[in-house]
């Protein structure tokens, strides 16, 4: 499957409405990133440099969550900031990985995905509860890239 195939395959309303649902609960930050390839190293690497170019590490409480997908190569990874990784138990990134794959393979792109927002989104809210003068730091549109 192609970048564009996989974007076609994706409700991105969906996707950015998930988003946003788990921030209303959160200070936290949550993005989606897809581009082709994995291109200059393995996909954990690349997410961390992509989790960095988003500007992600830049939160006031470092609690972002970043979902980078390298849609033509069909790998992924869960990058958590500094804060919300010193919170999450061991293995939770892991476990969302887990259920992701399997959405993933059976062909079920949006429902994974949102499945992944909405466990990230639980425990940013459990660690990060929204504040009342929360201000959205990032953007909640999927970032794509060629």
């Amino acid at each position: 499957m192609n970048q564009q195939e996989f974007l076609s395959a994706l409700d991105q309303d969906r996707i950015v409405a998930a988003v946003a649902a788990a921030e209303r609960e959160t200070s936290g930050e949550i993005r989606i990133h897809i581009q082709p390839k994995a291109t200059g190293g393995d996909a954990r690497y690349v997410a961390e440099r992509t989790f960095e170019r988003l500007g992600m590490t830049k939160t006031a409480l470092r609690n972002g969550v970043l979902l980078f997908i390298a849609s033509e190569e069909r790998v992924f990874a869960i990058v958590g900031d500094k804060g919300i990784d010193e919170k999450v138990p061991a293995g939770f990134w892991d476990e969302i990985a887990a259920k992701l794959t399997l959405r993933f393979g059976n062909g079920e792109l949006t429902e994974g995905i949102i499945e992944a927002v909405t466990a990230a989104g639980q425990q940013l809210k459990t660690y990060f509860p929204r504040a009342d003068d929360d201000v959205n730091e990032l953007s909640d549109d999927i970032d794509v890239s060629d």
